[in-house]
């Protein structure tokens, strides 16, 4: 590559369990010698998405070329965060061929979008494309709108509409800002809810923007990296809930860290956790847990009250077996009682 070349850089986007992290680890596992950089920003400080990404990109990205940013949200932190990590990658002895850009599930694309138009970057870097990440089943199921057909011809009657749900902000928002829309965990979904689906978001977007269902984030490399948008040349064409400087609201959202104790029963856990996230309206509960008498730990991954869970290493040798979940909800999440049914 020629160093005076801009490199692409994809924005990964996507509500909170949408598939984010899945999909660029499939991206990573077919880049096929392509040589890549992950800036991955999480909300909540247990970086769980950065170790699976870790433990999967040594050969796609060599060192310093995964940059963890926890406990924030880009959106916000662009000046204070996005552009030290940036110079950080365009400082390493071999320059990435391409970047990706996991933002946290509660972020907004825009104003990130928006910082590549600043003069120190728009030289070097170009928006490649914004690939929003949707968890089909939790759309269908009414999650970000109580109905999401009555939304939609809301919208059509009225552009202008205020909204005073922040999760369907947020997700509009993303979808706002998409090139490509991926609708993962089809397989959740039956043909008719999938074509609603769709009809859903087409009704949403303000442009033609590509559109694809998959299982587990499969998705072509070719067709994520590649779009050649130039995003920050089309900021115009990407309208947002929230266009007034410093107007996104994280206390609209809140997190914090259990620690569990070992677990002789991984499904019974798995059971008890979907119950907890159920009573109490959790959004997302993710971590590591200790599984008594196994060598490696335990990746829990919940999207409501929906739960999956996998070995994903061994136990470090120096390394405390120490079980933390982070719990993410909205304003007002019963912290107390949630920590209780965990037994934290």
């Amino acid at each position: 590559m020629s160093p005076y070349a801009k490199i692409p850089v994809t924005i990964v986007t996507g509500f909170l369990g949408a598939g984010k992290t899945t999909l660029i680890r499939h991206l990573i596992a077919a880049a096929h010698g392509r040589r890549l950089a992950l800036i991955i920003n999480e909300f909540g400080d247990v970086g769980v998405d950065g170790e699976i990404l870790k433990a999967c990109g040594a050969d796609a990205c060599g060192p310093g070329a995964i940059v963890e940013l926890a406990n924030g949200c880009l959106c916000c932190t662009v000046a204070d965060d996005f552009i030290p990590a940036i110079e950080a990658l365009l400082a390493l002895p071999e320059r990435p061929e391409h970047i990706i850009v996991e933002t946290s599930g509660l972020a907004l694309p825009k104003p990130l979008i928006k910082a590549f138009d600043w003069p120190a970057i728009r030289t070097r870097l170009t928006v490649d494309g914004v690939v929003a990440v949707v968890d089909g089943r939790a759309v269908a199921d009414g999650r970000f709108a109580d109905d999401p057909a009555a939304s939609a011809a809301q919208r059509a009657a009225d552009g202008a509409i205020d909204h005073d749900n922040p999760l369907e902000e947020v997700y509009e928002d993303q979808l706002l800002a998409a090139d490509l829309v991926v609708v993962n965990k089809v397989d959740l979904l039956d043909a008719t809810e999938l074509a609603g689906l769709e009809a859903t978001i087409r009704a949403i977007l303000p442009r033609a923007v590509k559109f694809v269902g998959v299982t587990e984030g499969r998705v072509d490399p070719a067709v994520a990296l590649g779009l050649t948008a130039a995003a920050e040349d089309d900021l115009a064409a990407r309208p947002s809930h929230h266009e007034v400087e410093g107007d996104h609201d994280h206390d609209d959202f809140e997190s914090f860290v259990v620690e569990i104790a070992a677990t002789s029963d991984p499904e019974a856990l798995t059971a008890k956790l979907g119950a907890i996230a159920a009573d109490h309206d959790v959004l997302r509960i993710k971590g590591f847990v200790d599984v008594a008498g196994k060598a490696m730990r335990l990746l829990v991954q919940g999207v409501g009250s929906r739960f999956r869970t996998g070995y994903d290493r061994p136990w470090g040798a120096d390394e405390a077996r120490r079980g933390r979940l982070v719990v993410i909800g909205r304003k007002g999440l019963d912290r107390v009682a949630v920590t209780a049914a965990l037994g934290g």
